[in-house]
């Protein structure tokens, strides 16, 4: 009886130094885990805003292109272009273009940049169809047209260079990822008026 109190007696506890340190060690690799998910997290947001951000960018710029590269000359001045024998007018601001889509069944047609929303209208010269290229969570800061050639007193082809800069609309402006682009688009027909 005497071995079995005096081994009760050696056993002792924590005492409350070692106690207080545990819960420190266990406190600090709880918060520096915690840090590391958090991390994650917005890493991971921040990478699917860009990946959408991108996609809204290649789909606004794709339709344009596809529909740009299928105008045609204005073959009769006024009745979508002012001037006849060119392909694309441009706005003096650079913000807008239009041009005669002949794909379309020769509809006039223009891209151009309305409260910060790139836009395209359809079915200028009968009744206006307007639809938004890029969603309401965007908005584009800067779009220009640029037109190279094409015009009735040259014999070149004509080129529209579309720059466009595009962000994420509710991200706080120091965290806004923008997107820049710059694309070239030449028209497919050819066609020639003399």
């Amino acid at each position: 009886m005497a071995k079995f109190l005096s081994k009760k007696q050696n056993r002792r506890g924590f005492t409350l130094v070692e106690l207080l340190v545990a819960v420190l060690m266990f406190s600090l690799i709880v918060v520096a885990i915690s840090g590391l998910f958090i991390s994650g997290i917005r890493s991971q947001k921040y990478s699917l805003l860009s990946q959408r951000l991108l996609d809204q960018t290649s789909y606004a710029m794709e339709f344009m292109s596809r529909a740009l590269r299928m105008a045609r000359k204005e073959l009769i001045a006024g009745q979508c272009l002012s001037t006849r024998g060119t392909n694309y007018e441009v706005s003096p601001d650079g913000l807008s273009l239009k041009f005669i889509n002949h794909l379309e069944g020769d509809d006039c047609q223009r891209f151009f940049l309305d409260n910060s929303q790139l836009k395209f209208q359809r079915n200028i010269t009968g009744t206006p169809e307007t639809l938004e290229l890029t969603s309401s969570q965007f908005e584009v800061t800067d779009l220009k047209f640029i037109v190279i050639g094409g015009d009735q007193y040259d014999d070149l082809q004509p080129r529209v260079n579309i720059l466009m800069e595009i962000r994420w609309k509710s991200l706080r402006p120091e965290e806004a990822r923008k997107v820049r682009i710059q694309s070239s688009v030449s028209q497919r027909n050819l066609d020639i008026v003399y």
